[in-house]
């Protein structure tokens, strides 16, 4: 599966790291990561990582969980990295990521030069029509409970493609590819359960 994963990756210009424990990716991204200019999205894997505290330690790091600051859109338009986690990525080479305000789908779309997918395992799906019901009905669920909304999926985990006004999963992405404007796109798998 693993194999396959990075195979379908590096087809669409997407490099792949696996590694067998959350120390080893850390150890590789404070190596790899030197002054830059870096923001995170809003992810559990990498606040279960502690890779804020990791990173900001030889580069610029702002996250909106963290950093708290008046023009949070001009910083993110000055990047170099951006680093997020997915919702889901399938073995046939699709990442994927539902947003609520859009700034992280957005920001790993288009913007930094650089941009890394930090995964657990958990995260992997067969193809792309699990990975979007990964998303809608694994991630989106327990993530709307976390910030305490009162939307459906938040009562009983599972998504009613629902209208509610705070409903967490307005836009999708399904990046197929490394886009023409990025350096570098590179999705870490690690061998443990992380995130949602």
């Amino acid at each position: 599966m693993l194999k396959s994963l990075e195979k379908n990756l590096n087809l669409h210009k997407i490099d792949y790291k696996y590694f067998a424990s959350a120390n080893e990716a850390k150890e590789y991204l404070k190596a790899e990561l030197v002054n830059e200019k870096i923001a995170f999205g809003g992810s559990m894997t990498l606040k279960e990582l502690g890779l804020y505290d990791i990173l900001k330690e030889n580069n610029e790091v702002f996250w909106h969980w963290e950093t708290k600051t008046p023009d949070q859109r001009k910083i993110e338009s000055e990047l170099t990295v951006y680093m997020l986690s997915a919702n889901a990525v399938a073995v046939t080479g699709e990442i994927v990521n539902i947003d609520g305000t859009g700034n992280r789908v957005a920001n790993a779309l288009y913007g930094p030069q650089k941009v890394y997918y930090v995964c657990g395992e958990n995260k992997i799906t067969p193809d792309l029509m699990s990975a979007i019901d990964r998303a809608r009905n694994m991630a989106a669920p327990p993530n709307a409970k976390r910030l305490g909304l009162d939307t459906p999926c938040a009562i009983d985990g599972k998504c009613h493609n629902c209208a509610h006004e705070r409903r967490i999963c307005n836009a999708m992405s399904i990046v197929m590819g490394r886009t023409s404007k990025q350096q570098k796109c590179e999705v870490i798998v690690i061998g443990e359960k992380l995130g949602y």
